[in-house]
């Protein structure tokens, strides 16, 4: 008994579609995490116009314990610092807490400030 072309087409193609449908992944968005205020940060020069310029050494030195390149990162902190009067907490990210900081940008539109 011989099927018919068709017939072999016609099943190909559903097999097709219930595969495709099967493969079909939900992808659900959630919002975006807010920055939360942790213990581990000391919120005090970590706000916009909470710190004096003077103190904007000893909160470099902190911000730039980790990286390799600690005089442009020092160099850097110490004008974004003396502009915005805060350093972000932690040695990397967390630019969210003071604004300034964050949105002071190169010519390029790189970040300024480390």
């Amino acid at each position: 008994m011989r099927i018919n072309g068709k017939v072999y087409l016609v099943c190909f193609l559903a097999m097709l579609f219930v595969m495709e449908d099967q493969n079909h992944a939900t992808i659900i968005e959630s919002p975006a995490p807010q920055p939360q205020p942790s213990g581990s940060f000391p919120m005090y020069g970590a706000t916009p116009g909470s710190l004096q310029p003077q103190e904007c050494a000893p909160r470099c030195t902190v911000r730039c314990s980790k990286t390799a390149f600690k005089k442009p990162c020092m160099f850097f902190c110490k004008k974004c610092c003396t502009k915005c009067l805060c350093v972000p907490p932690g040695t990397y990210g967390n630019k969210e807490f003071c604004p300034c900081y964050n949105n002071w940008k190169t010519k390029r539109g790189g970040p300024k400030c480390p």
